[in-house]
């Protein structure tokens, strides 16, 4: 009989892999680990003889893919819980931002905060996601809106993933406001970060993608047009805030451009819908900012569906309209709110969000080759992770193949 040389064997427990955005479940799995990648799924009673390999007897609960959350705003100075009560007393969303607060308030303490201050803020909140079982994240610059800004939170996303067993992907996000130096100017601020932002920043690598917020209080579709063909030509993939607050084809723009994603879309179309399955785009659903902001317009969850569209969640962790360090709480709140299924949930925190991410070749289900990042769960069913709301469950998370 052959043998085979694993590094580790994590079994008694059974295995969601997660393939075809599926549980998939394997009753009483094991799963090899050599090095940082996953060498072997299975049933433990198929298990190959691996003597010498470390053996991890879980006796009993669920092992999942580890979880991703492919949008969040992790790194920012400030917090903006006044704001929060403001909308409580019937304040809007876009009357706050007319009054200089919103997403400028932000802007005004990211700028006045050292890169160590904002890596220490943005430390204490990822360590609540990291307990959720996260073990990929997305950060978005975006609260800076000077060069200088946008590089000093993309360093400090960088930063993170240097001493944090996690991996980061960033993203270049200034074209999220018009900063007041550029009041009334917003066709100026574009081609500043067209012909200057994004070329330096590419340049220094500190970008794996470039978003914008298309939005009748931001950017106009051929604003955004403009920043995607910038980024093109950088080489860099794009992303999208859109459909928001209202309909103006954003969807539709983002698979035009062959966007990863195109994020929040409580306002999306048909036509978006059909534009984004075709394109391949990923619906990245934000129930924590449709809860915080009391929204009745819920995303086309049904049009998704109906043309295929693949959809991920994500904890939108912002100071503004999402401030949610729980990724786990976004699995319910897409069940109770967007009607999401949990199998569709806990798709739309694995295998979707890697392709939110453009990282669905190593991160998002149990295969061999991919990545050894999973987590135990002491759950009897996958279900149960979308079920409880909130709090943390004792799991055990193994990050490339270590427990961490």
């Amino acid at each position: 009989m052959s043998l085979t040389q694993y590094d580790s064997i994590w079994l008694g427990a059974d295995v969601a892999t997660l393939r075809g955005g599926r549980y998939d479940i394997i009753k009483d799995g094991a799963i090899a680990v050599r090095g940082d990648r996953l060498a072997w799924v299975g049933p433990r009673g198929n298990l190959p003889p691996c003597p010498g390999a470390a053996i991890h007897d879980f006796g009993g609960g669920v092992i999942t893919p580890g979880l991703i959350d492919c949008h969040t705003h992790l790194v920012f100075g400030g917090d903006r819980s006044r704001e929060f009560e403001q909308r409580l007393n019937g304040v809007s969303y876009a009357e706050i931002a007319a009054g200089g607060g919103g997403i400028l308030s932000t802007v005004n303490a990211t700028r006045a905060a050292s890169e160590d201050q904002l890596l220490a803020m943005a430390e204490a909140r990822l360590a609540m996601l990291l307990a959720d079982g996260v073990t990929c994240i997305e950060i978005k610059s975006g609260y800076g809106l000077t060069l200088e800004s946008e590089i000093k939170m993309l360093r400090v996303a960088r930063r993170i993933a240097q001493t944090h067993l996690v991996q980061v992907k960033t993203t270049l996000l200034a074209a999220h406001a018009v900063p007041p130096e550029y009041a009334g100017r917003a066709d100026e601020y574009v081609t500043l970060i067209c012909e200057r932002w994004i070329p330096a920043v590419a340049a220094l690598g500190l970008a794996d993608a470039v978003d914008g917020f298309c939005e009748h209080l931001a950017f106009s579709p051929d604003q955004i047009a403009r920043v995607f063909d910038a980024a093109r030509a950088a080489g860099l993939p794009v992303k999208l805030h859109a459909e928001q607050l209202s309909s103006l084809g954003g969807g539709a723009l983002a698979a035009r451009y062959g966007a990863l994603s195109a994020d929040h879309l409580e306002y999306a179309t048909a036509g978006d819908a059909l534009a984004m399955a075709q394109a391949g785009t990923v619906a990245v659903l934000l129930p924590g900012a449709c809860y915080l902001l009391r929204e009745t317009q819920l995303p086309p969850v049904a049009l998704f569906r109906q043309h295929g569209v693949p959809m991920a969640l994500a904890s939108d962790s912002n100071p503004g309209t999402s401030p949610a360090c729980s990724l786990r709480l976004m699995l319910n709140m897409g069940c109770t709110l967007f009607r999401l299924t949990p199998e569709e949930a806990l798709a739309g925190v694995t295998i979707n969000a890697a392709r939110a991410l453009g990282l669905a070749s190593t991160l998002g289900t149990l295969d061999v080759g991919k990545m050894a990042d999973f987590v135990h769960w002491p759950v009897a069913h996958p279900a149960e992770l979308a079920y409880w709301l909130g709090g943390q469950l004792a799991s055990t998370v193994v990050y490339r193949g270590q427990r961490r």
